[in-house]
């Protein structure tokens, strides 16, 4: 495989995947990073870096207000995605283990693209058809190898550093 192609920061990047989702036929947002299927919404979510105490709160809440017309419309978010620009912090990463929140929230750390190397943590343990697509999405058209967190049978997950470094190293 040859040279990477160079990634755009965070919103960008999930600007040009909804384009890609708009090409497949699944509705998306204008204003918010919301793909839907069906009755199904999948929320992506782009940052720098975020408060544990509010990616608390933005993860227990599963109604969301989106734009439709010149009104609101409420409706239940099924998944999450957090696209993190910045390595994530390791207490937020801890509150994710927990099983009723990896079953609808995804989170991925591409600190390691803006540093050179072409690859992208991942926790994701949902069924979300988007967020599968997110990922064939980065290697398809960045060249951007997913590879998980931690592996699910070791007990503890790895720190996001010695993961960075052993990914970068392999």
């Amino acid at each position: 495989m040859g040279q990477p192609t160079k990634v755009p920061r965070v919103w960008e990047l999930l600007k040009r995947f909804k384009e890609f989702c708009d090409y497949k036929g699944w509705k998306t947002s204008d204003y918010e990073d919301m793909v839907q299927i069906d009755d199904v919404y999948h929320n992506l979510i782009g940052t720098r870096a975020i408060h544990p105490s509010t990616f608390e709160k933005i993860t227990a809440k599963k109604k969301l207000a989106i734009p439709e017309g010149k009104s609101y419309k409420i409706v239940d978010v099924s998944y999450t995605a957090w696209v993190f620009q910045q390595p994530p912090s390791e207490h937020l990463v801890q509150t994710l283990m927990n099983p009723e929140i990896t079953k609808r929230t995804a989170l991925y750390d591409l600190s390691g693209l803006y540093q050179g190397k072409p690859v992208c943590l991942r926790l994701n343990e949902t069924d979300s058809p988007v967020f599968h697509e997110f990922e064939k999405f980065l290697k398809q058209t960045y060249g951007v190898e997913s590879k998980p967190l931690y592996e699910p049978r070791i007990s503890e997950p790895k720190t996001l550093r010695s993961k960075l470094l052993e990914a970068s190293a392999g």
